[in-house]
């Protein structure tokens, strides 16, 4: 498993699976194992089962070309998880790449360091466009309300899983 900007609390729990072979990159973190920037990254195609990546895709300067490395470096059959912030009043994604100012980037993309705002249509698509099988999973409908509120899931109602044939 590839998980790029791992989030500290995933971090103990799957290091301790003697069944998964765990591999953590980002460009700067402490956390992580490996460092590089995943619009190129260092290992050779069809490497891993799984790919994860959560709310990296809204900071890189190419998100296709990032898509199309976790694409080549998953193996057929494998899948991945790559939530990004999701404006569901838009279809179409918000990006400008002249628009540097924080407070801008912050109104425009809800982050002073985003530099996307996916739209609810072509997030998917842009997903396919790189080679995956998309499948979109409501997770409200999944789980239910109750356990929905539990999990605290809050704006993260859709979660889009790929899979590489």
């Amino acid at each position: 498993m590839l998980h790029l900007a791992p989030e500290y609390c995933y971090l103990k729990r799957f290091k301790k699976l003697i069944n998964l072979d765990y591999f953590t990159a980002d460009l700067n973190s402490p956390w992580a194992d490996h460092h590089f920037d995943c619009h190129d990254i260092p290992f050779e195609d069809n490497s891993f089962d799984v790919v994860m990546a959560n709310h990296l895709l809204e900071h890189v300067a190419d998100d296709r070309r990032v898509m199309q490395e976790f694409f080549r470096v998953m193996k057929p059959g494998g899948w991945g998880i790559f939530q990004v912030p999701i404006n569901y009043q838009d279809a179409e994604t918000a990006e400008d790449p002249n628009v540097t100012d924080p407070m801008e980037r912050e109104r425009l993309y809800w982050q002073q360091d985003h530099v996307r705002l996916y739209g609810h249509k072509d997030y998917p698509e842009r997903l396919r466009q790189a080679g995956f099988h998309v499948e979109e999973v409501d997770m409200l409908d999944m789980l239910g309300p109750e356990a929905f509120k539990r999990y605290s899931l809050g704006e993260e109602r859709w979660v889009y899983f790929v899979t590489k044939s």
